[in-house]
């Protein structure tokens, strides 16, 4: 092995890719596009929100609930004098109202039913609204029919929201908040970026080996560098590449995500349309929604990812992208070796292919269950355990050390095999030209 040469080899890769137009694009647009990614929903619900009042004409055949609906800024309740639907209906036009609602008398479970008319189809928030109106004040007469004395207040009582802190007690004794949302969010950027990188940047070894053997620069490399330091300068130097390219991005999305969110995040959180908004949309109700978002709520948000141990995340985080990497650069370069073009690469790619897939699979189900058998095994195998462990490591107490150095451990003597025989196959495939190879044909060079 000649360091030299490998570092004179991966000097060229680095500067002919990031001297390239799509690198420098890529590398500005790619935090853009993060960035309008993560505000563009709420951005797009604000410029979606408009200061037109529904009007809903109500026919009442219950007697009971019209008269307690309440309306919004949104929604203006209006009881109809006229009780019969279709003489409203034959004078759509002129009631200037978004819709009319007849409600059914109640029926012997107190039960009650509504029918709404528009001239044109009502959007799923208005209707969502309406709905839960009616159905709050179904409940609560449902209720106020047992004749409980303080109802009002037992009522109140029952439904004041629940606190729910959970703290990790460390090894010191130390107690800090922890959030599982937030972990949750952690592994799954983390995992996702483990796939992204290794997929993008392994086929970039790969058509990097193809494009010189195909036109026959290989051959006089190889002249003067060896096949196996020509292998590992291409696999450094396309890493190089990645580790700058994912540096750059991290530096500018935080940057642009700061100064959106210096002007627009104060208002977005503090908007009550918005936080109303939310929570139709969100698996929890509009007054949870809006206490996660208040002050107290931002604090806890806020002290969670700060007791988050990033030092420990971001160091297990850059020793999987590394060592993930390598793991399946080397094998790319392989197959890459043992084509003539990109085309006939399918079938080599499948062995390749399916552990990514399978790792991104598990590392979905880690989420739930971190402490899983499924998790704990994906986590030891070196084709899944870069995405995998990183889905578990987020997670406080979660990965015992012995877990993490063993699983290290296990990758990188994988990765000495790995590279070895594809060393072996990169050696022999470079200059071999002129049909297909097939996996027998492999087999053999790895035997030579």
């Amino acid at each position: 092995m000649n360091f030299k040469k490998i570092r004179l080899v991966a000097g060229r890769e680095f500067s002919i890719r990031v001297k390239k137009k799509s690198f420098i694009l890529t590398t500005i647009l790619t935090p853009i596009l993060f960035v309008a990614l993560a505000v563009s929903p709420s951005l797009f619900m604000m410029l979606d929100m408009d200061n037109t009042q529904d009007k809903i004409l109500v026919i009442d055949n219950s007697d009971v609930i019209a008269q307690s609906l309440v309306s919004t800024e949104q929604l203006l309740y209006k009881i109809s004098e006229e009780k019969d639907i279709e003489v409203l209906k034959a004078d759509f036009e002129k009631l200037d109202a978004t819709a009319v609602i007849s409600i059914s008398p109640f029926d012997t479970l107190n039960n009650v039913s509504v029918v709404a008319y528009s001239v044109k189809q009502l959007d799923v928030n208005l209707t969502t609204d309406i709905t839960d109106d009616i159905n709050k004040i179904v409940e609560q007469y449902k209720l106020k029919q047992y004749d409980i004395e303080n109802f009002e207040q037992i009522l109140a009582d029952i439904n004041t929201p629940m606190s729910f802190n959970n703290y990790i007690i460390g090894e010191d004794g130390q107690e800090k908040e922890s959030m599982v949302e937030i972990n949750m969010m952690i592994s799954l950027v983390m995992g996702m970026i483990i796939y992204m990188f290794v997929a993008m940047f392994g086929n970039m070894v790969m058509t990097s080996v193809i494009n010189e053997k195909s036109n026959k620069i290989v051959e006089v490399i190889v002249s003067s560098v060896k096949p196996f330091d020509l292998m590992m300068g291409k696999i450094i130097g396309v890493a190089s590449v990645a580790l700058t390219q994912f540096l750059i991005w991290v530096v500018l999305t935080i940057a642009i995500l700061m100064g959106v969110t210096t002007f627009a995040g104060g208002e977005l959180l503090s908007n009550p349309e918005m936080v109303e908004q939310m929570g139709t949309m969100a698996p929890m109700d509009a007054e949870q929604m809006e206490a996660l978002t208040s002050e107290s709520g931002i604090g806890e948000v806020i002290g969670a990812i700060a007791n988050v141990n990033w030092g420990y995340i971001i160091g297990c985080f850059l020793i999987y992208f590394v060592l993930g990497y390598l793991l399946y650069a080397s094998m790319f370069a392989a197959v890459g070796s043992a084509v003539e073009n990109e085309a006939d690469t399918s079938q080599l790619m499948i062995p390749i292919t399916i552990p990514l897939i399978i790792g991104l699979l598990i590392m979905m189900q880690t989420f739930n269950n971190p402490d899983s058998s499924l998790s704990f095994w994906a986590s030891m195998i070196p084709f899944t355990s870069p995405m995998v462990m990183l889905a578990r490591v987020p997670f406080e107490g979660g990965v015992p050390t012995w877990e993490l150095l063993l699983s290290i451990g296990i990758l990188l003597l994988t990765i000495v095999i790995v590279v070895y025989i594809a060393a072996k196959i990169y050696r022999v495939g470079i200059l071999m030209t002129g049909k297909k190879y097939s996996w027998k044909d492999i087999w053999t060079w790895i035997k030579y």
